[in-house]
């Protein structure tokens, strides 16, 4: 049975119809009284952005959720969870100086902002769920612990997922650190032929596992958890000299992301709605800090109650657009894998809706 993916397009010749405007129509079509509940408390998920990257979602959309939320009457909070990699996220001290330099103050989004899995990411609470790959997932304990929620995601590209969209806010934004962990499930290898001895990747690690021997980055593997961060970093182009065998790998990566964003919101799905921002639809996360030319030009802002046909009209949205980049406009396949050629984003939807996260029918009602 097809889900209802309501749909708000870019245009705008009035204040009523500015985008927060938008935002605010969105929640009433997704009728926030009846998904939430009432004197509850009820997270906004959100990814603040590492510190650097512009392109994440602006403070004052969050703003409008929040009021809509107030008056739908729950006790609304931003959250989102601390980082596998090293940055300006890696705990929540600096995940909350983070969130405050890019305007998500508690004076600002009208709500305070909580790190869902604790000071180091160790707060957890165990799901079970039964799956391929798990049995059990780890969710950070705000998240699950919440009854309900309203997911704000921004869709773009993702050099390990293919495309991040509600599916991957739900899944690794939802996991503690542990969680991250299961999820990325693998170590890294380098291609010493490739390697310019640059050591970007060794500051980076935040296990140590990296390091130069003979002007060459070496992998300790018994200390890697693969969090990619070295991978993103590396300068090497096209083919970069660290690497995971992609052949093997993407296909159960994606699996296992696709697990834990069930495990997020399972027992609670009617009272989670979502909210996708298809605005600077840029290749790279919004975890890198730093913001590259989007792939499209700006499309509009969707919301549903199914994330899998949430997330699948975005992706089919993005990929009716004229692309900016005439490779990726003369590519024979959806406009991610042509960025990332090695990924298999498409995963998210078909693994999704196999396990029971969604639907990948849906229909589109403009509104």
């Amino acid at each position: 049975m097809a889900s209802t993916v309501y749909f708000t397009g870019m245009h705008s010749r009035s204040l009523d119809n500015n985008k927060c405007a938008k935002v605010a129509r969105l929640c009433d079509a997704l009728q926030l009284k009846k998904v939430l509940k009432r004197n509850e408390l009820a997270a906004v998920k959100i990814h603040f952005g590492e510190y650097g990257n512009d392109t994440h979602i602006k403070p004052m959309f969050a703003r409008v959720a929040v009021d809509k939320m107030k008056a739908a009457g729950v006790k609304p909070f931003l959250t989102d969870t601390t980082t596998l990699y090293s940055g300006t996220r890696h705990n929540a001290v600096d995940h909350l100086h983070t969130a405050y330099l890019h305007g998500f103050t508690p004076e600002t989004v009208g709500a305070p902002v909580i790190i869902a899995d604790g000071l180091y990411g160790e707060e957890d609470v165990p799901v079970r769920i039964n799956c391929k790959h798990f049995k059990e997932v780890r969710i950070a304990a705000a998240i699950r612990r919440v009854p309900s929620m309203v997911v704000l995601s921004h869709f773009k590209g993702h050099e390990m997922a293919g495309f991040g969209g509600a599916i991957k806010n739900l899944a690794m934004g939802g996991a503690s650190v542990a969680g991250k962990r299961d999820q990325h499930g693998v170590h890294v290898q380098i291609d010493d032929s490739l390697c310019v001895g640059c050591g970007r990747c060794v500051k980076v690690c935040p296990q140590k596992a990296l390091s130069l021997v003979n002007g060459k980055s070496h992998v300790d593997v018994s200390r890697c958890i693969g969090c990619f961060e070295c991978i993103t970093v590396c300068p090497v182009r096209p083919n970069k000299a660290i690497s995971i065998d992609w052949s093997s790998e993407m296909v159960p990566f994606v699996e296992r992301l696709t697990e834990y964003a069930y495990g997020a919101v399972k027992g609670k799905q009617k009272h989670v709605c979502y909210i996708n921002f298809v605005l600077n639809v840029t290749p790279d996360c919004d975890c890198v800090g730093w913001s590259d030319m989007p792939l499209v030009p700006d499309i509009g802002i969707l919301a549903s109650m199914d994330p899998v046909a949430l997330d699948q009209a975005c992706f089919d949205l993005v990929n009716k657009a004229p692309a900016f980049d005439p490779k990726i406009a003369d590519a024979k396949t959806d406009k991610f894998t042509a960025r990332w050629p090695h990924t298999k984003g498409e995963v998210q939807l078909s693994y999704g809706e196999a396990i029971g996260l969604g639907s990948r029918e849906y229909k589109l009602e403009k509104i």
